[in-house]
């Protein structure tokens, strides 16, 4: 039996309904316990309630109607938390009255907080005060104390809001009136929540206790959702994350508008967005399904972003996207040649981008696995010495297609297995003896590089049959996620269902794909990877499967498996290389100044900074972005040490 085509959306049968009744149906206290009983019945590690489950469901919904940290004080978030005690004993009994207290509460609090910030920025005297800092992260700074800590860190966060409007060239008494709205709306959306919202948020505050892949999805959300596994998604292609009230860019997906720009990374935050010649509006602490809805749009039309970008300096620039829709000759599978000299030979290097593992059920539509293979039969024919496999923007897509391409480089064998929370064991494998390319070979991967991409790096290092080179790790998605659908107007359940293990026995969940030989970037950050993620499984190991047939290859093969002597020889030329570059050394003095900077934003720098940022994308706009990063160059350059080692 084959695993699902789409990689980690498979689905599941859970008997939550007889049948689906004509008219939709909604979310109910009973049925916030029916679903929770669900996620415990299907969850690979978690199957009972317990005294920390609830902790870190109270803690998520409290962190879900109060992100930035600014409305609840310290004092009040404990007295919160111990009238929520006994959250699952009630929702088990079908009481869910403590959510609608709660919800009250909240309303009066931001309430006041809306009076303060009128009261504040309506002073007929303000102006903003460029020498406040901010620790932008709420997790860092956490819930104010006092009173008076709760209202600095306030004048603090508005006078960076005002900036961000005046910014956009606003009259300092239109910018007054649209953050005063701002907090309005705020308040507004908070009192206008309807009973089922508090369940549904309930429900789905305890799915992402379990896991941050776990979700309840609403109905709404559910067909989002669905619109985001869709290459037609016409937008700027980029996948957004919520994190601390912020919209963060996750993956600039390739073959998308903002991929094309070549501006965009991921960390960055988009804080406003604008139609056209439209007004901007403010999206820090807008739900992200709500950010996302500007965003979105049909193709041709136009959107202007402001992005906050922090490193060595905080940066806040304007960037125009025209939204599009992916573009699949963008992310199709990709193939350039290098000539490099080595011990005075001449040898001829391929570097082959794979960007997704795209594809789909329908023969006629492109598969990736269809252009690797005819790439590589191009490699062949013009007698490469060796082969760069660049999968560091590649973030996964379609699990079989990644078994079969790293069949590609060895002969039949296992691959990848699928463990769920019974010990069931399900093992994909390459049952084709042929082997595409059988010379020596580099995976180039990346912090960005994820599931099936993790996958296939991990398979070749396990099978010592490429040298693993990029970043520390890759992202360390090893989870597999199934989605189950509800009657109508109920959304679906996602679940953390399973997990992937390599033939080593390794697990890529948390620590990815670790590489033989580490090329600085600056992905390589402490707030980057599924380790990052709050309550992320645990990294776990199983029984090998390696099979012993895989390197079985024919005496015409010009490679031999990779040994740890060759890694130290490899990584020593590396690391002398990379110590002499001048690129390099800008790579580790920017991850040394934001690590100093400790997320600190002062706005006078921001400030500082605008007008020669915006001069810098004004002179980039239009201009072709680099064709090969530093971090690719040095990848071809260990593929040439590679060769020389094997002349």
């Amino acid at each position: 039996m084959r695993l699902n085509r789409l990689l980690l959306l498979l689905s599941i049968a859970v008997p939550l309904a007889a049948t689906a009744p004509a008219q939709a149906a909604t979310v109910g206290c009973e049925t916030v316990s029916r679903f929770m009983s669900a996620y415990l019945q299907n969850h690979i590690l978690h199957h009972r309630l317990d005294d920390q489950l609830e902790e870190r469901t109270i803690d998520t919904y409290l962190r879900r109607f109060d992100p930035s940290r600014t409305v609840l004080l310290e004092g009040e978030v404990t007295n919160i938390q111990k009238e929520l005690k006994g959250a699952f004993a009630n929702v088990k009994h079908k009481s869910c009255t403590f959510l609608t207290g709660f919800h009250q509460t909240l309303v009066k609090e931001q309430r006041g907080i809306e009076d303060f910030v009128r009261d504040f920025i309506g002073k007929p005297d303000y102006e903003v005060d460029t020498t406040v800092e901010l620790i932008l992260d709420p997790e860092d700074r956490g819930h104010p104390k006092t009173v008076e800590e709760q209202q600095q860190l306030l004048r603090n966060l508005l006078h960076f809001q005002m900036s961000n409007y005046l910014s956009a060239d606003e009259t300092l008494e239109n910018a007054k009136k649209l953050l005063v709205h701002r907090y309005e709306l705020r308040t507004k959306r908070l009192a206008e929540l309807e009973t089922v919202d508090l369940y549904t948020a309930f429900l789905d505050a305890f799915a992402t206790s379990l896991d941050p892949h776990s979700n309840y999805l609403s109905a709404e959300v559910l067909e989002d959702f669905r619109i985001s596994m869709t290459l037609s998604l016409e937008g700027i292609g980029v996948a957004l994350s919520e994190r601390d009230g912020f919209a963060v860019v996750e993956r600039v997906i390739p073959g998308g508008a903002a991929d094309r720009l070549g501006v965009l990374l991921p960390k960055d935050k988009i804080i406003s967005v604008a139609q056209a010649d439209g007004d901007a509006v403010n999206i820090i602490d807008m739900p992200l399904r709500e950010a996302v809805s500007l965003i979105r749009g049909k193709k041709g039309t136009e959107v202007r972003l402001t992005v906050l970008r922090q490193g060595e300096q905080t940066k806040r620039f304007p960037l125009t996207i025209v939204r599009d829709k992916i573009n699949l000759e963008d992310q199709a599978a990709n193939l350039r040649f290098e000539e490099r000299e080595v011990e005075g030979k001449k040898i001829k290097l391929a570097i082959l981008d794979l960007p997704s593992f795209y594809g789909g059920s329908n023969p006629t539509e492109r598969q990736s696995t269809d252009d690797v293979a005819r790439l590589l039969r191009q490699v062949n024919e013009e007698k490469a010495d060796g082969l760069v496999l660049d999968l560091s923007r590649n973030g996964g897509g379609l699990l079989d297609h990644a078994v079969t391409i790293s069949g590609f480089f060895l002969r039949r064998g296992e691959i990848v297995g699928v463990e769920n929370a019974r010990g069931g064991r399900q093992i994909l494998s390459d049952e084709d003896d042929g082997i595409l390319f059988s010379g020596p070979m580099v995976v180039h991967t990346s912090r960005v590089s994820a599931s099936a991409a993790e996958i296939l790096a991990g398979a070749l290092q396990d099978y010592k049959r490429a040298i693993i080179a990029g970043d520390d790790h890759t992202f360390g998605k090893g989870t597999v996620q199934t989605v189950s659908s509800l009657p109508p107007g109920q959304g679906a359940l996602k679940i953390t269902t399973g997990m992937f293990f390599l033939p080593g026995g390794r697990s890529t969940q948390n620590d990815g794909v670790r590489s033989d030989v580490v090329i600085p970037s600056l992905l390589t950050s402490n707030d980057f990877g599924e380790k990052t993620q709050r309550y992320a499984l645990e990294n776990q190991a199983t029984t090998p499967f390696l099979s012993s047939y895989a390197n079985a290859v024919p005496a015409t093969n010009r490679w031999q498996p990779v040994s740890s002597d060759v890694v130290s020889k490899l990584a020593q030329r590396s690391h002398e290389r990379v110590g002499k570059s001048e690129e390099f050394a800008e790579i580790r003095e920017k991850l040394k100044e934001a690590e100093a900077n400790d997320g600190v934003v002062r706005l006078a720098d921001i400030l500082k900074e605008q007008e020669e940022v915006e001069e810098e994308e004004d002179a980039a706009e239009g201009e072709e972005k680099e064709k090969i990063s530093p971090q690719l160059e040095e990848a071809t350059s260990i593929l040439a040490d590679l060769v020389a080692l094997h002349i």
